[in-house]
């Protein structure tokens, strides 16, 4: 069994309106429904992607913008009166689709609890302990980094005394990753992952960096 765990940019790809959404977050999900992977998603993530999602993909202001060209199109004479009502019948459409998905996303994010193979978990002591810990360390992280860092080297580490030998992390964003923009090694934040036996990705497909054989 391949143990993977996510964070708060895997919620976002997950739960975003309906035509923003990563394919490939999407793979992983089903991938866990299928019994291929299981995915470990600390709680705390389910809260912070919804600002996120809430403010980044909210439909009024492109929507707007656009509007108001066809207003100065149709002035001047660029567009005919048909291609206008045409582009608003779109916009009007894509404004209520995505408001709606937007209404309805607690309810996505709410499922994410129980979705066959995902496990949400709450942060324990002994991850806020480890958090604590980390921060002496040079890891130069916000606190939250700080506490989602600690929750998968704890949970991994309790994966490993129970056998498991296959476990990874998919992070996207760009503070936790074992590597800069460069691609050159980060340390302490590579020995901790290695020391913790987790292989970092840099995408949802699980394809880069390529995993070193066991």
């Amino acid at each position: 069994m391949r143990h993977v765990f996510v964070e708060t940019n895997w919620v976002v790809a997950y739960a975003a309106p309906e035509h923003l959404r990563l394919r490939e977050a999407l793979g992983l999900a089903e991938r866990a429904r299928a019994g291929e992977l299981h995915l470990y998603l600390p709680s705390v993530c389910l809260a912070e992607a919804r600002y996120p999602i809430r403010s980044k993909f909210q439909p009024r202001l492109p929507a707007d913008s656009v509007r108001k060209y066809l207003g100065w199109a149709a002035a001047k004479g660029k567009l005919s009166s048909d291609e206008a009502t045409t582009v608003r019948r779109v916009l009007d459409q894509y404004q209520g689709s995505v408001s709606a998905e937007l209404e309805r996303l607690d309810e996505r994010l709410r499922s994410l609890i129980d979705h066959p193979g995902i496990e949400v978990f709450a942060l324990r002591e002994d991850m806020l302990a480890r958090a604590v810990e980390l921060a002496t360390q040079n890891l130069d992280l916000k606190p939250f980094d700080q506490a989602i860092l600690a929750a998968v080297l704890v949970f991994a580490e309790e994966l490993r005394d129970l056998g498991a030998a296959d476990i990874s992390f998919c992070e996207l964003d760009g503070d936790l990753p074992p590597w800069d923009k460069n691609g050159r090694s980060r340390q302490p934040l590579k020995d901790l992952y290695d020391s913790a036996r987790v292989w970092v990705y840099g995408d949802f497909a699980m394809e880069n960096p390529p995993r070193r054989p066991r």
